[in-house]
């Protein structure tokens, strides 16, 4: 250990080295054979140079006043202590990446173990992290709808079945003669690299050409591929024209394809007298035999709406969207087109901006209205042409002083406009102008659910009589239940339909599924235990109360099922409510009793008295505070005086005050 400085042939300065590390081994070892860590010269924030042990694998409970000192020994220090030593123990190279991290304001601190901290503050701001996402809670329920889900035709033709090649030699062969087909091998589909030993595979096998990324090339050309992006490389299997005595070839080329692509084969083809650029993807695993509909291979990440395969391609996965809403663009409805009914087309000083006004004379004239009459008397379709904009254009006519000129304007609505305006300005003044006139609302496409219909189209056995919510508010209904009508249940009924699950599955359907589901049933219970069984898996955790997302992680944390490690909570008692407070209290214990350290920085009771170890801080706030007033287990604790312990033992009380102050005002209903 200590070496340096030390001159190899000087024995005297060798033996007293050797035997000042042989003292430091056995002073640590000392302490961590005593089981407990041990805090010498604390003196961070107001801590008054104090020294603390601490037993190890105890549930340990931190209290004192406010201000008293209780976060500076617990996350300030200790936690701050290992997690500077654990960024230390890693290579120069990996700790430039995380920046150096100071030492506390301490002298030593001995028998650390890699500290974990659950505060208040973890709520992730992402509006893309769920309870489900956090708890990992649906990355098993993607696994499992992947394996053991059923999907359904979208388009209301019931369960959607394999493909075999006949099925799609017959359809390609109802198109009309003469029209072009490429018959195409998806080999790599939406995965990063450069594939470079692929394409020299492909060129091997004897193909020529490949489309990459919806761009044809030769085998032999440099195809230009980002290591670092999601690439699809399709091989051109055949190309054929549709006419007489091409079954067998068309048949032969689409085996080829089916085995080069893995069950997947992509038909493009351009009719003689039709739409340019058709194509269709056929699956010899799931297909509509009535509408043609086909689904690619059941995969987690098709159930994922933080991926393109997965995500609804309107919100992009997000399940809301905030666009201009036309009743804050048109507060006053009594007020006419051309003289500001539209709020955006005004300046501060009240006079309507540029040409709008005659461009709205012209619109007007074109649907049959008069600009200069109240918006409010407009019916829905003028409404509409003047929100969404008018097919044909419009002639707008503007007067420059003694010259007039008439030309043709293509009107694309308001909501065009202003979403132009909105996308194209660089000025952050004139995205916070523009953002005021808008509203999130739920994604009208999945209704909130963040998926594609044919992700939502996959289901699972239904519990008679679950009240689902409602996910799609098409005419269509499947069988069972979606991946977000689970999500969208409260934990406490989810963790019922699972527990039920079994029961409606089939025997090759439990042995596939029955680690998933095990997995899902720890992970919800975990959560019901920290009193969290009102929340729902699709909650954003940005909507969380600090003492629910802290709950959270506690759950998550114990579901991980780590042990000899040091854990740090931050008054996980907040928000939740006093007849739940055993719940919160057996999971402290069940960490602990995974062979953990839990320090609880808390002012609750009932904690307290739960606590294998009690550390009282005080005796005052801020300077006043910062010293070890009391410690010990429970019994000792009691016994000696200090400001917890005197309210612990009725000594003092705070008064229910007998006269309360009155509202001066309430709230409307």
């Amino acid at each position: 250990m200590i070496s340096e400085g030390c001159p190899p042939h000087n024995r005297l300065c060798q033996e007293r080295l050797t035997l000042a590390n042989r003292h430091l081994f056995m002073y640590t070892d000392a302490y961590m054979s005593s089981g407990k860590i041990v805090v010498v010269g604390a003196r961070e924030n107001n801590l008054k140079n104090i020294t603390v042990e601490i037993p190890r694998d105890q549930l340990v409970v931190i209290t004192g006043i406010s201000g008293s000192g209780k976060s500076s020994l617990a996350f300030d220090t200790i936690y701050a202590e290992g997690q500077r030593r654990y960024v230390e123990s890693l290579s120069a190279y990996a700790r430039q990446f995380l920046g150096q991290m100071d030492k506390p304001d301490v002298d030593h601190v001995d028998g650390l173990s890699p500290a974990i901290s659950i505060d208040q503050k973890s709520a992730s701001k992402n509006p893309r992290s769920t309870v489900g996402t956090v708890t990992e809670i649906y990355d098993y329920l993607r696994i499992l709808f992947a394996r053991i889900g059923t999907p359904y035709c979208p388009n209301g033709h019931g369960p959607i079945e394999r493909q075999s090649t006949d099925t799609v030699v017959d359809e390609v062969l109802t198109l009309p003669e003469g029209t072009r087909l490429q018959i195409l091998a998806p080999v790599v589909r939406g995965r990063k690299g450069e594939y470079k030993k692929e394409i020299r595979e492909i060129q091997q096998a004897g193909f020529v050409r490949v489309r990459v990324d919806g761009e044809m090339y030769e085998v032999t050309d440099d195809i230009p591929m980002d290591r670092y992006k999601q690439h699809t490389i399709e091989v051109v299997v055949d190309r054929i024209v549709v006419k007489e005595g091409i079954q067998q070839r068309l048949s032969d080329s689409v085996e080829t394809a089916l085995k080069m692509g893995k069950g997947l084969v992509t038909v493009s083809w351009q009719c003689p007298e039709g739409p340019d650029g058709v194509e269709r993807t056929y699956s010899e695993h799931y297909a509509c035999t009535e509408c043609g509909f086909s689904m690619p291979e059941l995969e987690p990440r098709v159930f994922s709406f933080n991926s393109p395969y997965g995500a609804c391609q309107e919100c992009t996965g997000l399940g809301t969207k905030t666009e201009f809403d036309l009743d804050l663009v048109v507060p006053d409805r009594s007020k006419p087109l051309r003289e500001g009914a539209i709020v955006p087309f005004v300046y501060k000083s009240g006079e309507v901006k540029e040409w709008w006004p005659e461009v709205l004379d012209g619109v007007g004239e074109a649907i049959g209205f008069d600009a200069g009459r109240a918006f409010g008397e407009l019916n829905p379709e003028q409404i509409e042409a003047l929100w969404i904009g008018l097919p044909e254009p419009v002639r707008v006519t503007m007067n420059y002083g003694r010259t007039t000129r008439t030309f043709n304007y293509t009107w694309d609505g308001i909501l065009s406009v202003l979403r132009k305006k909105y996308d194209q300005t660089e000025s952050e003044w004139v995205k916070n102008d523009l953002a005021q006139y808008m509203r999130t609302r739920p994604c009208p496409a999945c209704q909130g659910a963040r998926l594609k219909p044919e992700t939502l189209s996959v289901r699972l056995p239904d519990e008679p009589g679950l009240a689902r919510p409602a996910t799609d508010d098409r005419d269509i209904t499947y069988p069972g239940v979606s991946i977000a009508d689970v999500t969208a249940l409260p934990v406490d009924e989810a963790l019922g339909f699972f527990l039920s699950l079994s029961n409606r599955l089939t025997a090759r359907q439990r042995t596939i599924g029955e680690r998933a589901v095990k997995e899902i049933v720890e992970r919800l219970r975990f959560l019901f235990d920290v009193g969290l069984g009102y929340l729902t898996l699709d909650r954003n955790t940005n909507t969380l109360a600090g003492g629910e997302a802290q709950r959270i992680r506690l759950a998550t944390q114990i579901g991980s099922g780590l042990m000899g490690c040091l854990y740090v909570l931050d008054e996980p008692s907040i928000g939740l409510h006093q007849r739940d407070n055993h719940k919160l209290i057996e999971t402290l214990k069940r960490l602990r009793d995974l062979g953990n350290t839990v320090i609880v920085v808390e002012h609750d009771e009932d904690t307290m008295r739960a606590a294998d170890w009690l550390i009282d801080l005080g005796p005052g706030a801020g300077e006043h505070g910062g010293f070890v007033v009391n410690q010990g287990p429970l019994d000792e604790f009691l016994s000696k005086p200090s400001p917890t312990s005197d309210y612990l033992n009725g000594y003092e009380r705070i008064e229910v005050p007998q006269e309360r102050r009155r509202p001066r005002a309430t709230l409307p209903l």
